[in-house]
């Protein structure tokens, strides 16, 4: 298997892997839909996403990564940095959209690889910080990101429920 940059025509072999999982769409970590698995809505999803990065095996993708930057000056929380306009290098965040795996893959490292991927990508912008976030009633999930070093700073209402706003240095992920 191996990780490279999603591309826009990466869309058709993308929906076939997600719908061969039988599963309607690629669900982001909250659990609501995120992107549309017909070819135009992956094609989209991968122009629009800062950083977009696919795994492969012999038969096609078996995972996918989607990250974006948040607006410079950005910022969660009231008196940081970014919030006061005077972010410095590593002083950024950027959000996790998207991390799927094909069922048959869970547990072979692929979610770890595409994590790693996505962390080297960001800390090359400044980016220090990734942020997911996942349902406060999925203890999976939870236990995923606390395993790869990410620490709860929020819960908010979200729409599918209560969610868990998780952070983690982004070296900690390379």
């Amino acid at each position: 298997m191996h990780v490279r940059a999603a591309r826009p025509d990466d869309a058709e072999a993308l929906r076939t892997a997600v719908s061969r999982a039988r599963e309607a769409t690629v669900f982001d970590d909250i659990g609501a839909p995120l992107l549309d698995v017909s070819a135009a809505g992956v094609r989209e999803a991968a122009a629009e996403a800062e950083w977009s990065f696919l795994m492969e095996d012999e038969d096609g993708p078996v995972g996918v990564a989607i990250a974006h930057p948040d607006a410079e000056g950005a910022s969660d929380e009231p008196g940081s940095n970014q919030a006061r306009g005077d972010a410095g290098a590593g002083d950024l965040e950027a959000e996790l959209l998207a991390l799927w795996v094909h069922p048959n893959h869970a547990g072979e490292g692929v979610a770890t690889e595409l994590l790693a991927r996505v962390a080297s990508s960001v800390t090359e912008r400044g980016v220090g910080t990734l942020r997911a976030t996942v349902p406060a009633d999925s203890p999976g999930a939870t236990e995923f990101f606390s395993a790869h070093g990410f620490s709860h700073r929020d819960t908010r209402r979200g729409p599918a429920g209560d969610e868990l706003v998780v952070v983690a240095d982004v070296a900690a992920l390379r």
